[in-house]
């Protein structure tokens, strides 16, 4: 049994795929289209997508445009990104926050040498951790 976050952008899945491949170093293993899908689709569903997977590390998560008209919302979760040093969580807290909000600025706490939370430009919320 695993766990995969499943996300739905509402309309920006493309330009999350995007920006998490150059965020992240994210790999898309895995792209559908809602008019590549079996009929019917919504006729306005053109080249949204249906269903794709990201590769992060060793984590798979799920993303979707959804069918929904209403902003995407990102409440009462944040995703966990563990990295070995400073430099990367770094690297990877900025990459994250351009466009987005930090919510905790990146530092020293008691239970990491470096630790911090940004919502990324989507509304994601994503907490960096260097193991202690």
């Amino acid at each position: 049994m695993r766990v995969e976050p499943y996300l739905f952008f509402n309309g920006r899945c493309e330009e999350a795929l995007d920006f998490y491949k150059q965020a992240l170093g994210a790999e898309v293993t895995m792209l559908m289209r809602m008019n590549e899908g079996p009929e019917p689709h919504p006729p306005d569903a053109g080249q949204k997508i249906t269903h794709a997977t990201l590769r992060i590390g060793e984590t798979s998560v799920m993303l979707s445009d959804g069918n929904s008209a209403t902003p995407a919302s990102f409440q009462g979760f944040s995703l966990s990104i563990g990295v070995s040093d400073a430099a990367q969580a770094e690297r990877i807290f900025t990459a994250l926050g351009q466009g987005g909000q930090v919510q905790m600025p990146l530092g020293k706490t008691f239970f990491s040498p470096c630790f911090g939370m940004v919502a990324d430009r989507f509304g994601v919320g994503w907490m960096i951790i260097v193991a202690p």
